[in-house]
């Protein structure tokens, strides 16, 4: 879809340094919108299926560590403890200080409506629908969000920047999608946009701004380039948007899936998503970080028992991790079903014990001024709100 005139005067020029000589950016993908009010919220999409029960380990329960054996090897010594019995994974330590300052919480044992199936395509799909299975929309929920929102500040004022397709944000409402590339050089790619752009008085400017300013710098972009980075940096240039007009960030990030020799991988993944966060509060400040409400979500869990190759297969219910100056964190949301035999889902997978889609949903309400009715009927159909968990 085109860009509306809104989102072009203000939204590209703003965003257009930043990006249009930083090509290298994706994966991840980031989308950002417009929104009336100060509250800042950022949805962090992970992509695979994240194994809540090693983000958030039931280091105590012996179900756990007896169906964990190389998993659970270790959990016990100097475990850093959250609530009581769970700890958060050592990977993950640079945020048990914001576990002290109450800007950290989680949502132990919550899944989307999707059941049984266990496909990354349909879970992901899900997911950004906001939907059940059943539901046949094909628009996202953040596109719906946009439909709903108060006043015009956010019409036309969205963007999605990343190669991996962003369904969150598809849908009648005008946005903009910027898929970069990594295959030109700098020089190939500006002569690209020159040709493309350069009589266009709009976007020439914006080439020209970004030209004279170099305001992603070299070694920025560099490190957009470094695979190990791209997660840091793209909450970096989320930050950016976030201190400008947009209110709304979405951040997907991949490769969650975690079947063989999960003790190497996920440590990895889980320090990505750790730096990410911690370059996002830094970026922001400490005056938009009091206003801000990050939101983990993933498309499903993993088995509670690991597999053969020391992984864990596809299951049900995972994990929300909740963070951000406007939190009232140090705490544990929702309810824990246990983990004996009785207690899981089809003898299996954690059980379900809330729906995911309670998290983004009660912070919109909270910060945007959707009503409930709005958000259980056109932005996340079938969901129940239910009384506020109170986490804002």
């Amino acid at each position: 879809m085109s860009a509306s005139p809104a989102f072009t005067r203000r939204g590209f020029l703003a965003a257009g340094q930043g990006l249009l000589l930083s090509t290298a950016l994706a994966p991840p993908s980031l989308v950002w919108a417009a929104a009336p009010g100060d509250t800042r919220l950022v949805v962090i999409i992970l992509r695979g299926g994240l194994d809540g029960l090693d983000m958030l380990r039931p280091y105590e329960d012996r179900d756990w560590r007896r169906v964990r054996p190389s998993l659970a090897k270790g959990a016990g010594k100097k475990p850093l403890e959250l609530a009581p019995g769970f700890a958060l994974h050592p990977a993950m330590k640079p945020l048990y200080r914001l576990w002290r300052d109450g800007e950290l919480a989680f949502a132990p044992a919550v899944a989307t409506p999707y059941r049984d199936q266990r496909s990354h395509f349909e879970g992901q799909d899900i997911l950004e629908k906001g939907t059940s299975s059943a539901d046949l929309r094909s628009d996202g929920w953040m596109n719906r969000v946009l439909a709903a929102l108060p006043g015009e500040r956010a019409k036309g004022y969205a963007v999605a920047v990343g190669k991996g397709q962003m369904l969150v944000l598809r849908g009648p409402e005008e946005a903009l999608f910027w898929s970069p590339s990594s295959d030109l050089d700098r020089g190939k790619r500006d002569s690209l946009l020159d040709q493309l752009y350069g009589e266009d008085p709009l976007f020439a400017r914006a080439l020209a701004a970004a030209r004279e300013a170099d305001v992603m710098g070299d070694e920025v972009r560099a490190s957009l380039a470094s695979k190990r980075a791209t997660a840091e940096t793209s909450a970096q240039l989320a930050a950016k948007m976030l201190q400008d007009e947009a209110r709304i960030a979405v951040l997907s990030l991949g490769g969650w899936d975690t079947h063989a020799k999960q003790a190497a991988l996920l440590p990895r993944k889980l320090k990505e998503l750790t730096e990410s966060l911690i370059a996002l509060k830094t970026a922001l400040g400490g005056k938009v970080w009091k206003r801000t409400l990050v939101v983990t979500l993933t498309e499903f869990g993993r088995t509670v028992a690991e597999n053969g190759t020391r992984g864990t297969d596809h299951g049900t219910a995972s994990v929300t991790l909740l963070a951000g100056g406007a939190l009232r964190g140090e705490r544990l949301y929702g309810s824990w079903p246990g983990l004996s035999e009785a207690a899981l889902y089809d003898g299996r997978d954690l059980m379900p014990t809330q729906d995911i889609r309670l998290y983004p949903a009660w912070a919109l309400a909270a910060g945007y001024g959707l009503s409930p009715a709005t958000l259980e009927r056109d932005i996340f159909p079938g969901l129940e709100l239910g009384r506020d968990p109170g986490f804002l």
